[in-house]
């Protein structure tokens, strides 16, 4: 009975590649399909009776293979496809896409490229046109690994169906990573269900999900927005009895970010600290985004300085978001605290940066301020640019004053310019 349940499993799985059920939309009710099972006297994931070898696990001998499933797709008895040769009505966009095939590529992996390069579904499935590129050019992993490459650099619309018919080929000698690399992309495309049978598929031919392949669901659920499943996910990370790492942690940080509660983040990133691991700076920068167009002064300094405890060097970027901060509150004079510690800091400030304490003192309506602020920069050699110029622009135009700028300004100079003449 249990070769039986094995063998159909297998069976199932991979007539799922070839014979795919039409996708059901995503709804919020997305339920989460990857849990392991487990027997009541063994902590082995169903199925048991695999080999296993490092990461992985050898695929039951009765699951149907590529060639063996393409056999009943065929009813006619005689090849479809003809590997060394393609339609010679093929397309420019198609000759120029052979054309660029790299000359170093092995002649059975240009065969099949050519081969995908003018699919299609007219002449006959993907499954066949695999099974036939296998029984007649035996390839090996390193062809295999090389097509799927190709595919993957040219954004091709095959590459994941190939991939996914690939890891029940038995030449391909499909390993835990394969699955993983498979899962990120369905998860980059937002194909959440895809993602989900994928992972199934996985499991059902013996192999056990690690902290890589649980992280890459974490980040699709996070582009997704489903905080939920993220967080059951990130559970499951932490029942594998091993340490974070900073991926893990900084994919569920990112999740609480999109779901629109920083703080709930910034706690995972203060566990991270107390552990001495440190997220990349595109999670600080994130974090301290998420308080800064909220005007979460408070929340905006904490990162900033968990930033520098990281040994990350603060740069333009992170010190704008930061004036944004306290401009967005209403504290300009913060914000220009905090622009002037980043020039001591010796980080040349860009025109967004002068930009954002124009915009704050704006917010108060504090114009003598800005024009002060202004004459200080020209004084030090620092222009204004464009979007510097055009927020003062607005801002004027609203105060209704565009002509008496010129004024007060040569106003300002004139001021500047006797206070430095030394008295007689």
């Amino acid at each position: 009975m249990a070769a039986c349940h094995i063998f159909s499993m297998a069976t199932y799985a991979s007539n799922m590649i070839c014979y795919p059920h039409p996708a059901n939309p995503v709804i919020n009710g997305l339920r989460k399909t990857h849990h392991l099972q487990f027997t009541d006297s063994t902590f082995w994931a169903i199925p048991m009776s695999l080999c296993f070898n490092g990461h992985h696990f050898h695929r039951p001998l009765a699951a149907a293979s590529v060639e063996e499933t393409a056999k009943t797709e065929s009813k006619e008895g005689k090849p479809r496809f003809k590997l060394d040769a393609v339609d010679p009505e093929i397309t420019e966009a198609q000759k120029q896409a052979i054309a660029q095939l790299p000359y170093h590529m092995a002649k059975r992996c240009k065969a099949l490229m050519r081969q995908l390069i003018c699919y299609s579904p007219q002449k006959g499935s993907l499954c066949e046109l695999l099974a036939a590129w296998v029984r007649a050019m035996k390839p090996s992993r390193a062809h295999w690994l090389a097509v799927l490459k190709e595919l993957r650099i040219r954004d091709h619309p095959l590459y994941l169906q190939v991939a996914e018919i690939a890891v029940i080929e038995e030449s391909f000698e499909a390993n835990l990573r394969d699955y993983t690399k498979i899962i990120h992309g369905y998860g980059k495309q937002n194909r959440i269900e895809d993602a989900v049978k994928t992972l199934s598929n996985m499991k059902a031919r013996g192999f056990i999900c690690d902290q890589v392949t649980l992280t890459a669901m974490i980040d699709m659920y996070s582009k997704a927005g489903h905080v939920k499943l993220a967080e059951e996910t990130f559970e499951e990370v932490k029942l594998l009895g091993q340490p974070l790492d900073k991926r893990s942690y900084g994919s569920m940080i990112m999740a609480y970010i999109r779901a629109g509660v920083p703080d709930q983040g910034e706690s995972l990133l203060i566990e991270m600290d107390a552990q001495e691991i440190y997220a990349g700076s595109e999670v600080y920068k994130a974090l301290l985004r998420a308080y800064s167009m909220v005007g979460d002064t408070e929340g905006a300094q904490r990162v900033f300085n968990a930033v520098q405890l990281a040994g990350i060097s603060p740069d333009d970027k992170l010190c704008g978001l930061l004036i944004n901060a306290y401009g967005v509150s209403g504290q300009s004079q913060k914000a220009r605290v905090a622009f002037e510690n980043m020039r001591t800091a010796g980080i040349k400030p860009t025109d967004k940066c002068i930009a954002l304490v124009l915009a704050a003192y704006e917010k108060e309506n504090k114009l003598q301020k800005a024009l002060k602020f202004l004459m200080a920069l020209e004084r030090d050699g620092i222009m204004v640019g464009k979007e510097a110029a055009e927020t003062l622009a607005a801002w004027f135009r609203k105060l209704g004053v565009v002509e008496e700028v010129d004024t007060i300004l040569r106003e300002f100079a004139e001021t500047e310019a006797n206070s430095r003449v030394p008295a007689t």
